[in-house]
């Protein structure tokens, strides 16, 4: 994929949307049939999106290439650890609040924002080294 092609914003905005796609597909076919309460299936969207919004920016940015130089194990176990951080984080903040009455789009914002957190957080700390340029700029 040419880098060129897009500005970053335009790569976010494909992956997000495939991502999407996958989640849905996924609701559809796997957690619809086994009853998964509606309110939960946010969770889903926002572990495919996790690694889309961590990794374009990894992707893009010049000076995060030399990451993709590690071997595949450790790369396969970021997107593992941001997968489940994202996962974990969202379902927690959506066990704490679903039950207070809030409308369903701030429920979905809650759940994203803590799933996210967590999932960066996680990827930053298998990988401190990768941003330790940005204390300087």
């Amino acid at each position: 994929m040419d880098k060129e092609r897009l500005p970053r914003w335009g790569w976010l905005m494909i992956g997000l949307f495939l991502a999407v796609l996958v989640a849905n597909l996924l609701n559809l076919l796997v957690l619809v049939p086994a009853v998964f309460p509606e309110t939960y299936r946010a969770i889903t969207v926002i572990a495919t999106m996790s690694p889309v919004v961590i990794y374009v920016g990894v992707w893009y940015d010049e000076d995060r290439q030399e990451y993709w130089r590690a071997s595949r194990t450790k790369i396969v176990g970021d997107v593992l650890f941001v997968v489940s951080g994202a996962t974990t984080g969202a379902a927690i903040a959506l066990v704490a609040v679903a039950d207070l009455g809030l409308s369903s789009f701030l429920l979905d914002i809650l759940a994203m924002a803590a799933g996210f957190l967590l999932a960066w957080g996680l990827f930053w700390w298998r990988n401190p080294g990768l941003y330790a340029g940005d204390r300087e700029r």
